[in-house]
This record gives C-alpha cells, sequence and structure tokens, in this order.
C-alpha cells in the first residue's frame, strides 16, 4: 500500500520546509510514503527547498494556474507515479501532520473512499466571527448541494483512495475543495469526515483578497458545480419562478377584464405573457442541459477508464523495472502541460 503526500506551493520557501519536517515517515498498515510537492508558477526558492529537502517528486508548472488545476495536476501525477491512497496538504503547515493518519485509517479499513478532516472552525482563534459564520453557511450549503454531511467543506485536508482520485474532475479556476464534495456526493461517492487540529498560522490566506470575494467566488463555484449535477432541477425552480409571475399577472388581468376594465391594463398582459413564455423557456433550457448532463456522466465513465487503463499501464511498468520512475518520459493525461522530476529519496 502506497501513500504519496501532495502539497500545493505557491511562493511558499518560508514555510515549506517546517510543512516538510512534520509529515509522517511511517504509518501502520501503509508499505511506502513518498511526498510530492507542486509548484504552481512559484517565483521564490521553492523549487529550491523541495529539492534540498529531498521530496520524491515535483510537478513544476510553469506559470501560476490556479488551486484547482494544481490540484489535479499532482492527482494526476500520485496516480501516475503508483498512489493507493493521496493525502492533500497545504504547504503552509495550517494542519497537524499527525492527523494524516487519522484520515487514511478509514480507506484503509475500506470504509470510504474520500475523507475530509474537520477543522475547529470555532476554536480558531486567528479567525474573525464573520469568517466562521461564512464557513458554517458554506458548508451548509454545500452539504445541501451535494447531499452530504461533510461539516467543513472548505478544508483542503484530505485523502482520497485511488479510485475516487481517478473520477474526480474540476472544471473551476477557483478552489477544488467544494466541487469536489458535490461531484462525489452526486456521483454516490462514499465520503466521511474526521476531526482534525490545527496549527498556529504562519502566514495570511492567499486563495482570496477579501472576505467578499471569497463568499462571491464560494458561491459561484456551488451553483456551478450544482448546476452541472441537477441542471433540470435548478432550471425548472428558476423558470417556475418566472412563469409563476406571468401566471399571477395573467389572472390579476382576467379579474380586470371581467370586472369592466380590462382596456387599462393591456401592459399586464404583455407582461404576462413575456415571462410565461420565459419561463417556460427556461424549462426547456433545462431538459437540454439534463441531457448534455446525462452524456456528461457517460463521459466521466469512459474517461474513468482511460485513467484507470493510463495509470495502471505506468504502475506495471515501474514494478516491471524495479520502482524506477517512467512517468517523467511521458505527456501527461491531464490537460495542463507540466514537469515531473523524481528527486531521490525524503529524509528521514
Amino acid at each position: 500500500m502506497k501513500l504519496i503526500i501532495q502539497i500545493p506551493c505557491y511562493n511558499e520557501a518560508e514555510t515549506l520546509e517546517i510543512a516538510l519536517n512534520d509529515l509522517p515517515k511511517q504509518i501502520d498498515g501503509i508499505d511506502e510514503i513518498e511526498y510530492l510537492i507542486i509548484n504552481d508558477g512559484s517565483k521564490d526558492r521553492t523549487v529550491e527547498v523541495a529539492r534540498a529537502w529531498g521530496v520524491h517528486y515535483i510537478v513544476d508548472l510553469k506559470r501560476n494556474k490556479g488551486l484547482a488545476k494544481g490540484f489535479m495536476a499532482g492527482l494526476d501525477a500520485c496516480l501516475r507515479n503508483g498512489a493507493d491512497i493521496i493525502v492533500n496538504t497545504d504547504a503552509d503547515n495550517q494542519y497537524c501532520a499527525d492527523d494524516i493518519e487519522k484520515l487514511v485509517r478509514p480507506i484503509l479499513e475500506g470504509k470510504t473512499d474520500i475523507v475530509i478532516g474537520e477543522r475547529p472552525v470555532d476554536d480558531t482563534e486567528h479567525w474573525s466571527p464573520l469568517k466562521k459564520k461564512l464557513q458554517h453557511f458554506g458548508s451548509w450549503v454545500v452539504r445541501k448541494a451535494s447531499k452530504s454531511d461533510i461539516p467543513d467543506a472548505p478544508s483542503g485536508f484530505r485523502a482520497y483512495s485511488r479510485e475516487a482520485a481517478m473520477r474526480l474532475n474540476v472544471v473551476n479556476e477557483y478552489t477544488y475543495t467544494l466541487e469536489t464534495i458535490v461531484q462525489a456526493g452526486r456521483s454516490k461517492i462514499a465520503m466521511e469526515s474526521v476531526p482534525i487540529r490545527t496549527n498556529a498560522e504562519l502566514r495570511p490566506s492567499r486563495l482570496f483578497s477579501s472576505m467578499f470575494s471569497y463568499v462571491k467566488k464560494s458561491m459561484l463555484t456551488i451553483l456551478r458545480a450544482f448546476m452541472m449535477y441537477r441542471p433540470l432541477m435548478v432550471f425548472s425552480l428558476i423558470g417556475g419562478v418566472i412563469f409563476t409571475a406571468g401566471f399571477i399577472l395573467g389572472v390579476r388581468f382576467l379579474v380586470f377584464y371581467f370586472c369592466g376594465s380590462g382596456a387599462g391594463h393591456t401592459q399586464s398582459l404583455i407582461l404576462a405573457s413575456t415571462l410565461m413564455l420565459l419561463g417556460f423557456q427556461t424549462f426547456i433550457v433545462g431538459l437540454l442541459a439534463d441531457i448534455i448532463s446525462a452524456n456528461r456522466k457517460i463521459l466521466e465513465d469512459v474517461q474513468y477508464h482511460v485513467r484507470k487503463l493510463d495509470f495502471d499501464k505506468d504502475t506495471e511498468k515501474r514494478m516491471e523495472m524495479g520502482g524506477m520512475d517512467q512517468a517523467s518520459s511521458r505527456e501527461p493525461s491531464h490537460p495542463e502541460a507540466f514537469d515531473k522530476k523524481k528527486t531521490g529519496k525524503s529524509k528521514k
């Protein structure tokens, strides 16, 4: 059983070594632990720090592509290098690395495929009361959208089984945390949450410039994911509201008309007709989107089988070559190109 711990990095030279030093070197049930960083176009010495420490793999994105694309590039590299379990953590040492064992344990026991760390949000001193409330609200929205019971949706401290990782797709460019939960929930992938600990803040978050920006991007990400997986419900709801408003105006016009004063309310009839037509058209768009969604599910199944054949072939080659990394001589299946280098054994 092989575990690869991946760390997305963007200008993390000052904190990366602290996070790496805390990572576990041995976990019961895991035969091999390797470490991978995703260098998301860093301008500082992030790569040099990683190489000096001795991480096994470096996914080197030549320019900053954002957390979501970096995460998917990391998954691709982990799967290509034979990971049975993938753990994602942060380079700012936000999460307590000792809890990685708590993340992987349910997967090792065959209970689930995705485990998400639940941070002590209410007890985190450096978070403002507003941020805590928004975290709870955002997680509630994700639970409703995904039909799951994950209490801390924005948490980036999580573990994936090989099967779950091969089924994941992230299409937004902001963050993977929310969309992957909605996707997993709607795709019936087994998920659970475990309580984790957090460390003192080493630096402010770089994911968003302001609280308003965070809320706006998060809500748009959730809405987009929800529309991808439940388009008929979304468009039917929108179309139903519009159609109902037009229907009420139409009834209002009829009341005036039969009372003998309909001539002065012609504009209400025009507006009612327009709204009812618009509501019906929105419902038709929902039907078309639902058909597209069904085709997307077929494409996801095809993509899963292609990934499985591709990554399993890489694993077989590595086993034949005695564990040597063959991935660097191939183009990655992920659409964003990256360089992948094995740097040798990590420090013990």
